[in-house]
């Protein structure tokens, strides 16, 4: 169960990601994707698009890079594939699209692209 306070520091980092696409270009098509309950997926934190791309994003608020990356475990990067594939589906998407992560680590902003 997490605290209000880490709730609350994760919903700011997805904002600060959000910020930081805008500013790379990047059009915000969703955040906080979900494919709907009890259906063994996860939720994408934000859905992006830099031309014919589209952008699946895992954000993180850590104290390190190191921590970010060991909090995305290979269940929850499976999960997070198939609610990506699910959402491609929904929207028939023939573009190219990506798994990227972003790290919020103190003032520090981390992009990892084609990461998970």
């Amino acid at each position: 169960m997490r605290s209000d306070t880490s709730y609350s520091k994760g919903l700011f980092a997805e904002f600060i990601a959000r910020m930081y696409l805008r500013v790379h270009g990047c059009k915000i098509l969703k955040s906080r994707y979900i494919t709907g309950r009890n259906t063994n997926r996860a939720e994408i934190d934000i859905i992006a698009q830099h031309k014919n791309t589209i952008i699946f994003v895992e954000v993180k608020n850590r104290p390190t890079v190191q921590n970010a990356w060991d909090a995305i475990t290979p269940y929850q990067a499976k999960r997070l594939r198939r609610a990506a594939e699910t959402y491609l589906a929904q929207k028939q998407w023939d573009g190219d699209a990506r798994f990227d992560v972003i790290f919020v680590c103190g003032r520090k902003i981390h992009w990892g692209k084609n990461a998970i």
